[in-house]
Protein backbone atom coordinates (compact mmCIF):
# COMPACT_ATOMS: atom_id res chain seq x y z
CA UNK A 1 0.00 0.00 0.00
CA UNK A 2 1.30 2.96 -1.06
CA UNK A 3 0.87 6.90 0.41
CA UNK A 4 -0.90 9.28 -1.79
CA UNK A 5 0.90 12.80 -1.38
CA UNK A 6 -1.53 15.88 -1.44
CA UNK A 7 -0.84 19.57 -1.87
CA UNK A 8 -2.78 22.35 -0.02
CA UNK A 9 -3.74 23.04 -3.64
CA UNK A 10 -5.66 19.40 -4.19
CA UNK A 11 -6.96 19.20 -0.79
CA UNK A 12 -8.51 22.43 -0.22
CA UNK A 13 -11.21 21.81 -2.80
CA UNK A 14 -12.02 18.39 -1.48
CA UNK A 15 -11.87 18.91 2.21
CA UNK A 16 -15.32 17.78 2.78
CA UNK A 17 -14.13 14.50 1.19
CA UNK A 18 -11.81 13.46 3.60
CA UNK A 19 -11.47 12.58 7.21
CA UNK A 20 -8.52 14.89 7.96
CA UNK A 21 -6.45 13.52 11.04
CA UNK A 22 -3.22 15.91 12.58
CA UNK A 23 -1.14 13.88 14.36
CA UNK A 24 0.63 16.44 16.13
CA UNK A 25 0.29 17.56 19.46
CA UNK A 26 -2.26 18.35 21.15
CA UNK A 27 -0.84 22.22 21.96
CA UNK A 28 0.55 22.68 18.02
CA UNK A 29 -3.48 21.09 17.29
CA UNK A 30 -4.72 24.11 20.14
CA UNK A 31 -2.43 26.53 18.25
CA UNK A 32 -4.28 26.69 14.91
CA UNK A 33 -5.25 23.00 12.39
CA UNK A 34 -7.17 22.53 9.27
CA UNK A 35 -10.82 23.01 9.67
CA UNK A 36 -12.44 20.01 10.86
CA UNK A 37 -9.44 18.27 11.74
CA UNK A 38 -9.22 15.76 14.02
CA UNK A 39 -6.34 15.60 16.91
CA UNK A 40 -4.43 12.24 16.89
CA UNK A 41 -0.95 12.23 18.11
CA UNK A 42 1.31 10.32 16.44
CA UNK A 43 1.90 8.45 19.73
CA UNK A 44 -1.16 7.74 19.86
CA UNK A 45 -1.56 6.25 16.39
CA UNK A 46 -1.37 2.47 17.12
CA UNK A 47 -4.55 2.80 19.74
CA UNK A 48 -6.61 4.53 17.17
CA UNK A 49 -6.13 1.98 14.49
CA UNK A 50 -9.62 0.47 14.38
CA UNK A 51 -10.88 4.20 14.54
CA UNK A 52 -8.56 4.62 11.92
CA UNK A 53 -9.84 1.90 9.67
CA UNK A 54 -13.45 2.26 10.30
CA UNK A 55 -13.13 6.08 9.20
CA UNK A 56 -10.78 5.19 5.71
CA UNK A 57 -13.64 2.30 5.19
CA UNK A 58 -16.43 5.54 4.83
CA UNK A 59 -13.83 7.46 3.05
CA UNK A 60 -10.63 9.09 2.41
CA UNK A 61 -8.04 9.67 5.44
CA UNK A 62 -6.22 12.77 5.08
CA UNK A 63 -2.90 13.15 7.98
CA UNK A 64 -1.48 16.22 8.50
CA UNK A 65 1.22 17.94 10.79
CA UNK A 66 3.22 20.73 11.09
CA UNK A 67 5.58 20.26 8.21
CA UNK A 68 4.81 16.85 6.76
CA UNK A 69 7.26 14.58 7.92
CA UNK A 70 5.26 13.23 10.99
CA UNK A 71 1.97 12.76 9.14
CA UNK A 72 4.46 10.73 5.89
CA UNK A 73 5.53 8.78 8.85
CA UNK A 74 2.08 7.97 10.35
CA UNK A 75 1.10 7.55 6.92
CA UNK A 76 3.29 4.54 6.83
CA UNK A 77 2.17 3.13 10.13
CA UNK A 78 -1.09 3.15 8.25
CA UNK A 79 0.09 1.58 5.12
CA UNK A 80 1.67 -1.38 7.52
CA UNK A 81 -2.02 -1.59 9.26
CA UNK A 82 -3.65 -2.47 5.68
CA UNK A 83 -5.74 1.31 5.98
CA UNK A 84 -4.91 3.87 2.44
CA UNK A 85 -3.95 7.76 3.64
CA UNK A 86 -2.42 10.59 2.07
CA UNK A 87 -0.66 13.48 3.23
CA UNK A 88 -0.49 16.80 3.13
CA UNK A 89 2.96 17.85 1.73
CA UNK A 90 4.22 20.80 3.65
CA UNK A 91 1.88 20.29 6.06
CA UNK A 92 -0.56 22.87 8.03
CA UNK A 93 2.43 25.50 7.71
CA UNK A 94 2.22 25.17 3.40
CA UNK A 95 -1.91 25.18 4.22
CA UNK A 96 -1.38 28.65 6.11
CA UNK A 97 0.93 29.83 3.53
CA UNK A 98 -1.63 29.14 0.50
CA UNK A 99 -3.74 30.93 1.96
CA UNK A 100 -6.17 28.27 3.41
CA UNK A 101 -7.51 29.40 7.02
CA UNK A 102 -6.91 27.54 10.41
CA UNK A 103 -9.02 27.12 12.79
CA UNK A 104 -8.28 27.98 16.61
CA UNK A 105 -10.02 27.31 19.69
CA UNK A 106 -10.80 30.52 21.73
CA UNK A 107 -8.24 28.43 24.37
CA UNK A 108 -5.80 28.30 21.92
CA UNK A 109 -2.07 29.72 22.28
CA UNK A 110 0.51 29.61 19.95
CA UNK A 111 2.84 26.69 20.44
CA UNK A 112 6.29 26.44 18.64
CA UNK A 113 6.11 23.34 15.90
CA UNK A 114 8.00 20.30 17.16
CA UNK A 115 10.86 20.41 14.86
CA UNK A 116 11.55 24.13 16.14
CA UNK A 117 11.36 23.09 19.46
CA UNK A 118 13.79 20.02 19.10
CA UNK A 119 16.37 22.36 17.36
CA UNK A 120 15.83 24.69 19.94
CA UNK A 121 16.51 21.95 22.47
CA UNK A 122 18.97 20.17 20.82
CA UNK A 123 20.78 23.64 20.25
CA UNK A 124 21.21 24.39 23.74
CA UNK A 125 22.00 20.87 25.26
CA UNK A 126 25.00 21.33 23.06
CA UNK A 127 25.73 24.72 23.72
CA UNK A 128 25.78 23.54 27.59
CA UNK A 129 27.93 20.59 26.86
CA UNK A 130 30.76 22.70 25.40
CA UNK A 131 30.18 25.29 27.95
CA UNK A 132 30.44 22.64 30.60
CA UNK A 133 33.52 21.77 29.18
CA UNK A 134 35.02 25.02 30.01
CA UNK A 135 34.78 24.17 34.07
CA UNK A 136 34.42 20.28 33.72
CA UNK A 137 36.74 18.68 30.80
CA UNK A 138 35.42 15.69 29.03
CA UNK A 139 31.98 17.22 28.87
CA UNK A 140 31.79 18.34 25.68
CA UNK A 141 31.50 14.53 25.13
CA UNK A 142 27.97 15.11 26.42
CA UNK A 143 27.36 17.97 23.17
CA UNK A 144 28.97 14.81 21.07
CA UNK A 145 25.74 12.20 22.47
CA UNK A 146 23.14 14.95 21.38
CA UNK A 147 24.70 15.10 18.23
CA UNK A 148 24.82 11.61 17.71
CA UNK A 149 20.82 11.32 18.77
CA UNK A 150 19.96 13.78 15.99
CA UNK A 151 21.78 11.57 13.57
CA UNK A 152 20.33 8.68 14.45
CA UNK A 153 16.98 10.37 14.42
CA UNK A 154 17.34 11.49 10.85
CA UNK A 155 18.56 7.88 9.97
CA UNK A 156 15.66 6.32 11.41
CA UNK A 157 12.85 9.04 10.96
CA UNK A 158 11.96 8.99 14.10
CA UNK A 159 12.25 11.57 17.19
CA UNK A 160 12.78 10.55 20.87
CA UNK A 161 13.41 14.18 21.81
CA UNK A 162 10.28 15.86 20.38
CA UNK A 163 8.18 12.76 21.69
CA UNK A 164 9.48 13.68 25.33
CA UNK A 165 8.90 17.37 24.19
CA UNK A 166 5.31 16.72 23.40
CA UNK A 167 4.94 15.78 27.17
CA UNK A 168 5.84 18.65 28.34
CA UNK A 169 2.76 20.86 29.91
CA UNK A 170 3.00 23.66 27.56
CA UNK A 171 2.41 21.44 24.56
CA UNK A 172 -0.72 20.19 25.79
CA UNK A 173 -3.82 22.48 25.86
CA UNK A 174 -4.80 24.06 29.12
CA UNK A 175 -8.44 22.94 27.89
CA UNK A 176 -8.71 19.65 25.30
CA UNK A 177 -10.50 20.74 22.23
CA UNK A 178 -11.82 16.91 22.60
CA UNK A 179 -9.79 14.31 23.93
CA UNK A 180 -8.52 11.20 22.43
CA UNK A 181 -11.62 9.06 23.77
CA UNK A 182 -14.10 11.48 22.05
CA UNK A 183 -12.05 11.63 18.89
CA UNK A 184 -11.79 8.20 18.28
CA UNK A 185 -15.48 7.32 19.53
CA UNK A 186 -16.50 10.48 16.41
CA UNK A 187 -14.27 8.23 13.93
CA UNK A 188 -16.03 4.88 14.75
CA UNK A 189 -19.73 6.24 13.80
Amino acid sequence: MTTTPLTPAQLQPRLGQFTVIDVRSPGEYASGHIPGAHNIPLDQLQRALPALRAAADRGELALVCASGARSATACDQLAAAGIPAATLIGGTTAWAQDGNPLERPATGRATWAMDRQVRMAAGSLVIAGMLADLALPGARWFSAAVGAGLVYSAVTNTCAMGNLLGKLPYNRPRTAPADLDNTLAALHQ
